[in-house]
């Protein structure tokens, strides 16, 4: 059986995206994980799977798989991607786009110079809705790992993510303490683990360790889940430029009462057709 795929990035962070909806796609695991493999596969950070609604009021349903097969509720570089291929692939010609995911509906919007700005909705801070185990809610957290303590915030961005403040995410561990924080028992799901720097009240560097797949070039769930982290540190301002390793994103949000909205490119690599 041959599969139809689009390769896309946004910032570098990679995606092999499937139409669901003019095709049939028996998604696994391990298809996933075959799909997304650098040596044997397409190769690739997440797939993407587009799908017709589940949900009422949205026009799409839209799957993401890590590069370990794993299924994961949300991810802000493929939901751009991911409104950039239902346009290109003629499936829509609509500027805003709303879209069902497994952590609830989000809202895409194409602008006319290309960037996409996607509406990720409310923070979710409270430890249970994480999830991340702690007695309550504080806006800092205190964590052990195997007698080390770090202090991180925990935030879900409809997937959950602990930030921790850096003094420079060149030197950060990424690479080490990262994977020990994503597997952490206080983390039931599993974590995404960013790194900050705070420049100014406007800027700030990132690198995120995404479960599932290590660290990669960019991850917008990630971008939005640190700045409110340094929001609701009263270190940043609304609107905040955050630039990661394969570019740079803008986010907004006004505070608790509104949602986080990220503004960035989407970029189609090639298409191709892959023998199962």
């Amino acid at each position: 059986m041959k599969l139809r795929f689009t390769k896309m990035h946004g910032l570098g962070n990679d995606f092999v995206v499937l139409d669901g909806v003019r095709q049939s796609v028996d998604m696994t695991p391990a298809l996933a994980a075959r799909l997304a493999d650098r040596r044997f596969g397409v190769g690739c950070d997440q797939v993407l799977l587009v799908e017709r609604p589940r949900l009422a009021g949205t026009d799409f349903h839209y799957r993401i798989f890590n590069a370990d097969g794993s299924e994961v509720e949300q991810c802000g570089n493929g939901a751009r991607c991911f409104a950039r291929f239902v346009r290109d692939a003629g499936l829509t010609d609509k500027d805003e786009i709303p879209v069902g995911t497994a952590a609830g509906a989000i809202v895409l919007q194409v602008r006319s110079d290309g960037q996409v700005t996607v509406d990720m909705g409310l923070p979710r801070l409270a430890p249970a809705e994480i999830p991340f185990i702690a007695e309550q809610q504080a806006i800092r957290y205190a964590l052990d790992l195997d007698g080390e303590q770090v202090e991180l915030a925990a935030v879900s961005m409809g997937n959950p993510h602990a930030v921790l403040t850096v003094d420079d995410v060149d030197t950060a561990p990424v690479a080490t303490l990262g994977p020990r924080i994503e597997r952490h028992a206080r983390f039931p799901n599993r974590v995404n683990v960013g790194f900050m720097q705070v420049l100014d009240r406007r800027h700030i560097r990132l690198r995120v360790w995404e479960r599932g797949a290590g660290e990669t070039l960019a991850c917008g769930t990630g971008a939005c889940a640190a700045v409110v982290a340094g929001r609701l540190r009263e270190v940043l301002n609304a609107e905040v430029a955050v630039a990661l390793p394969g570019g740079t994103l803008v986010i907004h949000w006004p505070g608790l009462e509104g949602a986080v909205l990220m503004t960035g490119p989407a970029t189609r690599v090639f298409d191709g057709e892959i023998e199962l």
